[in-house]
């Protein structure tokens, strides 16, 4: 126990939980395996424990319990456990297969023992927020959780790499997209158009789906807007001088905007999406790579290639890994 102890004081987030006041109640608990595995490495004789907290309300109040943080440490890299959904928490994907859960239900999994052809780019949840795939460049897919492999491209010739992926509102499908803008639908996914065929001035870096999911947008790094189906074209930036490229596309929920985010952290709203706060004005020590909005549409998570997360709006800041040592950079965030 004294150990244990220790090991949680020992980190900053961990000790944050254990001495924030708002919390009032702890739970704790551990096991044993005799292997375990996971970022990457495997370990014998393994002793896992976590740290549950929450704040209970007092008897005469109304208001419901408050979202509970989890810490978790071990003899062995830490695994993150699986417990309550917490509203609008997220993942992080690093290129070399981890995944990082902050403030999510868990980390339902990561591509371990599995040696990879090509490096993860991209990952999306499924609409409950109980599973995610993770993607490679090569379209391999790795489902976890309440994830399904639908299909993948992970064994055809491909002319550009896998960028990015969006899944359907029902989760029984996905589009992957490559960095010239072909489009590879599977599972309930329709292919509605592509620029696979255009010539384009910059690659594609990413792709967004309608909420019907009878659409879909490609956004190239400067910010050109391809918009197929019943997605609008509601702006871009493909005819400004921009500072940096753009990396990074999310469409807010009722599918009437959408945010682009570029490498430097700034930020351009779009139809309905609120411009709520960018990095572009601060020094950065890595790039932003990835974006996710929160469930409201009323905030949104810029993340750099170091794990590092800056939350605007009404996104809670639950955690990263911007002071850890990580194996890979960080390439993709979603909302748990």
């Amino acid at each position: 126990a004294e150990f244990l102890n220790a090991e949680y004081m020992n980190s900053a987030e961990h000790r944050a939980n254990i001495l924030n006041p708002n919390y009032t109640d702890v739970g704790v608990g551990s096991w044993t395996a005799q292997s375990w595995s996971g970022a990457g490495v495997a370990e014998q004789n393994v002793t896992m424990s976590v740290e549950d907290f929450t704040q209970n309300p007092h008897p005469a109040a109304a208001a419901a319990p408050a979202p509970a943080a989890r810490s978790a440490v071990a003899a062995a890299p830490a695994q993150s456990v699986v417990g309550p959904a917490t509203p609008d928490g997220y993942w992080l994907a690093g290129a070399d297969r981890a995944v990082f859960d902050f403030g999510a239900p868990g980390a339902f999994g990561q591509v371990g023992g599995v040696r990879l052809n090509q490096p993860i780019v991209a990952m999306a949840a499924t609409p409950d927020g109980r599973g995610y795939w993770l993607v490679a460049a090569d379209g391999g897919i790795f489902p976890f959780g309440d994830a399904q492999g639908f299909g993948s491209t992970g064994g055809m010739h491909l002319n550009r790499p896998i960028v990015g992926i969006a899944a359907t509102p029902d989760g029984r499908g996905y589009w992957l997209v490559a960095g010239d803008g072909g489009i590879f639908p599977f599972g309930d996914a329709r292919g509605l158009g592509s620029t696979g065929g255009m010539r384009l001035n910059r690659p594609i870096v990413g792709i967004a789906a309608t909420a019907d999911g009878n659409g879909y947008w490609l956004v190239a790094a400067d910010g050109g807007i391809f918009p197929f189906g019943d997605a609008p074209g509601l702006g871009s930036t493909g005819g400004m001088r921009l500072n940096r490229p753009i990396t990074a596309m999310t469409a807010t929920p009722s599918g009437h905007g959408y945010w682009l985010a570029a490498s430097d952290g700034g930020i351009f709203p779009f139809g309905d999406a609120g411009g709520y706060g960018s990095t572009g004005a601060l020094s950065l020590a890595r790039p932003i790579v990835a974006m996710a909005a929160t469930h409201s549409g009323h905030g949104y998570w810029l993340v750099a290639s170091d794990g590092g997360v800056f939350p605007f709006g009404d996104a809670q800041g639950f955690g990263s890994t911007g002071g850890e040592a990580i194996g890979a950079p960080i390439v993709a965030v979603t909302a748990g």
